[in-house]
């Protein structure tokens, strides 16, 4: 299935002594570009972080959230940096002395103080942190991808529908391309016609004008290669997966090929049409900037 690159996750694991809570944010982006905002005991995990996520997102940029509970509190001391107390003790006192108050230290100070207290834990089991953190991590990801796969469901029937659009207007062009060198060969003998006095024709002149006329304005080629374009984009979409990238280039081609359609053609019908079609053209360049 084709993915949205638009989606949230979210993960929760809890056990008699930690509480584990993965919330993951994704939008679009031209690469994949993760922020990971996590506690600072984590920090050592957030290699194997990445490496799980990068599983379930190949492109956008993702934002993720993990909260994590200690419950157990067995852990956890807390200690008084004398240093600090000290020093600030020692400045209240010397502001005290020179303002001519009297100098009453009390313990209550000490919670006015910031950074007084360290709080620090006893060495961590790494390897216990990540069997909980894992599981909150790979179901947030299973919600974000099924999230992100319901919208892009919603992308791909989009896509099919502007794509059906634009063979229309194809198909017109495709229709009206023989005739436009039949026309102008009836128009360059009436026009030749009513010039010369005697109304004689040389057809080997016309035939040659006509040919010359056919090779410039030919679109074969054109309408060729675009059916080819069309065909790609609609097996990409069956493909499924990461297929943004690929969908982008094709889009850029078909544009090319109708480019070359309108300024090759010059016939106000096939102009038309390859207005038509450019604009159906940008719709799916539009909506392919939204899948993965």
């Amino acid at each position: 299935m084709i993915r949205s690159m638009t989606g949230f996750g979210r993960g929760e694991v809890k056990t008699d002594s930690v509480q584990c809570i993965v919330e993951i944010k994704t939008v679009n982006h031209r690469f994949a570009d993760f922020t990971i905002k996590m506690p600072r005991d984590l920090m050592p995990l957030e290699d194997r972080i990445r490496a799980v996520l990068q599983q379930s997102v190949q492109r956008g940029k993702t934002d993720v959230y993990i909260t994590y509970i200690d419950l157990g509190r067995t852990n956890k001391k807390v200690a008084v940096d004398e240093g600090i107390v000290n020093a600030y003790f020692n400045a209240i006192r010397d502001s005290a002395e020179s303002l001519g108050y009297k100098y009453d230290p009390n313990v209550s100070m000490l919670f006015k103080i910031p950074d007084a207290f360290v709080q620090f834990k006893e060495n961590t089991d790494q390897e216990a942190v990540w069997e909980t953190l894992s599981q909150a991590i790979d179901l947030a990801a299973a919600n974000l991808t099924a999230m992100r796969e319901k919208e892009g469901a919603k992308l791909k029937d989009e896509l099919l529908s502007i794509l059906g659009t634009s063979e229309q207007y194809y198909g017109n062009i495709c229709e009206r391309s023989p005739f436009v060198a039949v026309e102008y060969k009836e128009k360059l003998s009436q026009r030749l016609a009513e010039i010369l006095e005697k109304g004689i024709i040389d057809e080997q002149r016309v035939a040659a004008e006509v040919a010359i006329f056919a090779d410039k304005s030919s679109i074969d080629e054109e309408i060729a290669r675009f059916s080819s374009h069309v065909k790609q984009f609609r097996d990409a979409l069956n493909d499924g997966g990461s297929v943004g990238r690929r969908l982008d280039f094709i889009v850029q081609e078909m544009n090319r090929e109708v480019n070359t359609m309108g300024s090759k053609a010059n016939d106000i019908t096939i102009t038309n049409n390859v207005i038509a079609l450019k604009s159906e053209i940008e719709k799916l360049r539009e909506q392919i900037q939204n899948l993965e």
